[in-house]
């Protein structure tokens, strides 16, 4: 693999830092690199087998479903890690840490040892070795999403399981707890408990809150018709419906849920039912139709539709930053959010697209985190590593062996 380079910034590693040693300030932050924390301490954010780091461990997780190869980027190091052949995935999703290879039947879960831990006022950033941690029932269309305690896995039926988070950190699946009900959609843990769509009949289904176990806690007033995508934010979790979104908090223990709307009747086909957004930001994208995007910010309870040219995928990395469109020409695009007007764009990075007509595989994705976006090349065999506050400048080309279909960052 090559690494084509343009100007590397140091901005992300001071900026975390600053965080850590601001946000741990008092606390031991001693750390053991080949061995356990010393006998007389346990240092502050101390976890066994890892190494804290001060800057984000960002890697990418890449596959092609036609021949099955596997890699990890370490955006780092720029150096690739070969990992088992996973031929047949249908897709590839992520909760910051494990990958996860949707096949037919099963799904199978790579630890790729880079991950965050948020404590509210500061983070911590960890690196690990890389590993298998086996494979999980539920194949395509299986609904995955975690938490720090909690692993859910969510089937197309709408049947449940909660898997105990520490276990897979072992490298292992461990017995699940089997969730009362169907759900419509996937079960989300959000502070300390689960956030569900309990399926009622033929009518919408209805916001419920569940402990760990499954026991309903509480049932906010809240209806999702037709819901669409979801999403975890430092203000709650957000769940698409069919005229906007729900907010669900908690607040010293109480849970409420809050209908965001669109504002205006909007067909089904320009709705928004998948959300993409850099990880722990309250700005959330999706794609509103053909030549559109959805960007709603969560903390001003406010849609905003951005008018683009065909739209093959985008994403955000939050409030001030510009919205990056890959479109059908192969270049990305950048808009200003409150102006929606476009004001960025790069030469063709990618051949011609045609929306939602890839040649049977997946379409391309924008990965965003803290100072950078990634864009995957499949035919092109390659990343682009993409400054988006600097008029989407190239930083990086990453040359590959593979076709890198499906991606993910993890490490955020």
């Amino acid at each position: 693999m090559f690494v084509r380079r343009n100007v590397t910034s140091l901005a992300p590693a001071l900026l975390a830092m600053v965080l850590t040693t601001t946000g741990c300030a008092g606390e031991d932050d001693t750390k053991s690199v080949s061995g356990g924390p010393s006998p007389s301490a346990t240092p502050h954010g101390y976890v066994e087998g890892a190494t804290e780091s001060a800057e984000q461990q960002s890697r990418l997780l890449l596959n092609d479903p036609g021949s099955g190869e596997t890699r990890v980027l370490d955006l780092i190091s720029g150096k690739v890690h070969t990992t088992s052949r996973r031929a047949g995935v249908t897709e590839l999703t992520t909760d910051g840490r494990f990958g996860y290879f949707h096949g037919p039947d099963r799904t199978h879960v790579l630890d790729s040892g880079a991950w965050m831990v948020d404590h509210g006022d500061h983070v911590h950033y960890y690196r690990a070795k890389i590993q298998d941690a086996g494979e999980l029932p539920g194949g395509a269309g299986t609904g995955i999403r975690s938490d720090t305690g909690v692993t859910v896995v969510t089937d197309p039926d709408g049947d449940a399981d909660v898997y105990t988070r520490a276990e897979l950190e072992k490298g292992a699946i461990g017995t699940p707890v089997e969730l009362p009900g169907s759900y419509a959609g996937a079960v989300v843990p959000y502070a300390e408990h689960l956030i569900a769509l309990a399926r009622e009949g033929d009518g919408p289904a209805k916001v419920a809150v569940l402990d760990r176990a499954g026991r309903r806690i509480a049932s906010p007033e809240a209806r999702c018709e037709d819901p669409g995508g979801d999403a975890v934010t430092r203000r709650g979790v957000v769940l698409g419906c069919a005229d906007g979104a729900l907010l669900v908090r908690e607040d010293d223990g109480a849970f409420t849920a809050e209908k965001i709307p669109y504002g205006e009747d909007v067909p089904k086909a320009e709705r928004a039912m998948e959300f993409r957004h850099r990880a722990g930001s309250t700005t959330l994208t999706a794609p509103a139709g053909e030549s559109a995007v959805w960007v709603l910010d969560v903390t001003r309870r406010a849609w905003t539709r951005v008018e683009t040219g065909p739209v093959v995928a985008a994403n955000t990395a939050g409030e001030g930053s510009p919205l990056v469109v890959l479109e059908t020409d192969g270049a990305l695009h950048g808009y200003d959010i409150a102006g929606r007007k476009e004001t960025a764009v790069t030469p063709p990075l990618l051949k011609p697209l045609l929306k939602n007509a890839t040649s049977g595989t997946a379409a391309p994705v924008i990965e965003v985190d803290r100072s950078r976006a990634y864009l995957n090349d499949p035919s092109g065999k390659r990343v682009y590593e993409i400054d988006y506050n600097d008029n989407l400048r190239v930083a990086r080309t990453f040359d590959l062996d593979v076709r890198p279909s499906l991606m993910v960052e993890t490490g955020r």
